[in-house]
Formats: C-alpha cells, structure tokens, sequence
C-alpha cells in the first residue's frame, strides 16, 4: 500500500479492513483512559469516571451505528439482540466467554514467546489485579448490590462472571460466616489434561484473583486458598477458595 496517500484511494476490501482496525483504535483508547485515571486519581475515582464516561459513550456510539448500520435499538439495546431467543442470547454469550478467554491466552502466549514465561506470569497476575475488581463493580453495578453485600452479595456476584459461561463451578456453605467456592471444572486445566500434560500453575493469579474480587465486592470478605495448581488437588475441584466475612 505504499502507493496509497488517502484513505479514499483504498480498495472495497482495504476499507473494510479499515473499518475494523479503527474500532481496535477505540478501543485501546478507551482502555489507555481508563488506565490513565486510575493512575492519575486511583481505582475508586476511575471506576466513578468509568461509570459516567461509559454510559455516555456507549450511548452515542450506538446510535450513530444503528443509523449508519440502519438497525434498530430499544432502550439502547439492539432490537436483533432482543429478537433472539434466550437460548440464542445464551449461545452468543458463550461464545463471547470463549473469546474472553481465548484473548486472554492469546496475550499470555505474545508475552510468553516473546519474553519468556516469568515475565508471562508476572504481566498475568498484574492484570488479575486489574481486572478481578473492574469485573466485581461491573457485576455490582448490574446487580444493582449496595457497597457491602456480605457473603450474599459475593455468591451472586461469583456466578455473574465471565468465567461461569466457560467453566463449571460451585459453592459449599460452612455456615453464616464462610462458604468454600470450589472451580469444578477448569477449561484451561481440562485443555491441558486431554494433551497429558500437567496442570497449569496458575495459583499466584489465583491468590491475586479472588482476593481482589472479594475484597471489591465487599472490603470485609477474606480469602483463603484452599488449593490450587501446583497444589495437589482432588478429582472434584481443579483449585478451591475459602471466603469469610470478618466480624465487626
């Protein structure tokens, strides 16, 4: 494409391409904002910005593309997604959860190739420590949950995740103050099974993980890891987690 000096001289194929790579732009800038005020401000501040600023834009880039794309929405929901069946809403969201993860595998194994797996893991678990307390007030805000909703709030909230459309998992009461959440079944681990290979060290993402999903679904919850890869673990859980509440 050297020859090319405007975007009108691409051809029909290049300008779909084009297309495309400008909503890729978005959104790493939508992601380098946020980054950037929480930097700047801190997490609270820039999830309360997040919040205004998405609900803003989310808005007006969907009905500049339903004129564009000449759809129809309701209630700033695209009326082809409301036309589908709960079953069909379902599958898509599945595979959306697939494709969550798939990405998420797809940049561990970039860094991984690139740099080595201790630099891998170590960008791994720094991301957990991002995007474990965005997901926990992403789910609050959904669920409408007040500031502290105790192990209730937590429950709700572990089966509202990404993960819970990909894995298979459950939860085990202890009483009023805990409940051990067990990950029964672990795409990744099962993936890695069916090869021979061994599981997934995955305990120092886990460690950061679901402490700091519980801690930002409500700031009184303590996590304990029960197991977790390359702890040995029985056949029924892939890794399990103790959470408690503690007492005023």
């Amino acid at each position: 494409m050297n020859n090319l000096e405007k975007i009108e001289d691409l051809d029909h194929e290049n300008t779909a391409r084009l297309v495309l790579d400008m909503f890729h732009r978005i959104i790493i800038h939508y992601a380098i904002w946020f980054n950037e005020v929480k930097h700047q401000m801190g997490m609270e501040r820039a999830l309360d910005t997040l919040k205004s600023a998405s609900e803003r834009s989310y808005g007006i880039q969907i009905k500049r593309l339903s004129k564009v794309l000449g759809f129809e929405i309701k209630d700033d929901i695209p009326q082809s997604l409301l036309n589908m069946s709960k079953e069909s809403l379902l599958e898509l969201m599945d595979s959306v959860a697939v494709n969550w993860l798939a990405n998420d595998g797809v940049w561990f194994q970039a860094v991984e190739f690139s740099s080595g797996m201790n630099d891998a893991k170590r960008c791994n678990d720094s991301c957990w420590a991002q995007f474990a307390p965005f997901e926990a007030w992403a789910i609050k805000k959904f669920l409408n949950l007040s500031a502290k909703p105790g192990l209730y709030g937590l429950k709700k909230a572990l089966n509202f995740r990404v993960y819970t459309r990909i894995n298979t998992q459950s939860i085990v009461d202890e009483g009023p103050d805990s409940f051990v959440f067990q990950m029964n079944e672990c795409r990744v681990q099962s993936a890695r099974k069916r090869k021979g290979l061994e599981d997934y060290p995955c305990k120092s993402a886990g460690l950061v993980e679901y402490t700091y999903f519980a801690r930002a679904v409500d700031p009184r919850i303590q996590t304990e890891c029960i197991g977790c890869p390359p702890d040995d673990h029985p056949d029924e859980w892939c890794c399990a987690w103790r959470f408690e509440i503690a007492k005023d």
